[in-house]
């Protein structure tokens, strides 16, 4: 097991790993959309923070040595399924390989952010 850390993307705001990779794989934690320069949610609406969710894992990913073409998994939260559509057209511009996934609403995300995304990727 090797964990990846680059200041890239936005710090661990818990006691967990940027990402992991294992058995030629590399899960990502959680990604929201804090820029990694400033360490604030980036400000704007769901294709804002879409936006800076996908570049948050994209350099996650280089840093393991992949890439968002290798992606086989997401997990995606949105705080407001109202926001389905304006995600998914963000979303598709990053992810053009399809890989599977699953995207459910939830209550409340960390920092009060509208999206997060994790992956499942191969090195």
């Amino acid at each position: 097991m090797k964990v990846i850390s680059t200041d890239k993307a936005p710090a661990a705001i818990g006691p967990y790993s940027q990402a992991i990779v294992s058995g030629g794989m590399v899960y990502t934690s959680g990604q929201i959309a804090i820029d990694p320069a400033t360490g604030a949610v980036v400000s704007g609406g769901i294709e804002e923070q879409t936006e800076q969710v996908c570049r948050n894992i994209e350099q996650l990913l280089k840093a393991a040595g992949t890439d968002i073409g290798r992606v086989v998994k997401t997990v995606c939260f949105l705080a407001d399924m109202g926001d389905f559509a304006a995600f998914n057209a963000v979303y598709e511009k990053h992810f053009v390989s399809k890989p599977a996934r699953s995207c459910v609403a939830v209550r409340t995300l960390p920092k009060n952010v509208l999206v997060e995304i994790d992956t499942v990727t191969e090195v």
